[in-house]
């Protein structure tokens, strides 16, 4: 493992409510020691949810991510390219890349949904 993928809602929960974090979640992420990711497609979907009015985005989203050590992990074409091998479990184009990504990178997935334990993807759910 080289690492840990955050969810959308995780990186938002952490940033700006971290009593919703399931307690796994919560003590992996608090930990200095191990790395974090958060792709540029959570951003993307983020930012498509802020623009619909379901979602109030933080304008120090990126800040908060530094400042929590945290990496972008940008979307790649061998990243794109690797959703179509999924099962189509789940019709959610960002949780699909996510997964798609933390496979590629062996990455473990950081997620509070339960559609996500379908996918032969590492994954820590609570």
């Amino acid at each position: 493992m080289k690492g840990f993928l955050l969810d959308t809602h995780i990186l938002l929960w952490w940033l700006a409510e971290p009593q919703r974090l399931p307690s796994k979640a919560h003590e992996v992420i608090a930990d200095p020691g191990n790395p974090l990711f958060v792709s540029a497609a959570s951003l993307w979907e983020a930012s498509i949810k802020a623009a619909l009015g379901r979602l109030d985005l933080p304008e120090t989203l990126l800040e908060g991510m530094e400042s929590q050590g945290m990496e972008e992990l940008p979307v790649t074409a061998s990243h794109a390219l690797a959703v179509q091998r999924l099962p189509m479990l789940h019709r959610d184009p960002f949780d699909r890349m996510l997964i798609a990504q933390a496979l590629a990178e062996e990455l473990t997935l950081i997620s509070a949904d339960s559609i996500m334990s379908r996918y032969d993807v590492d994954l820590l759910h609570d």
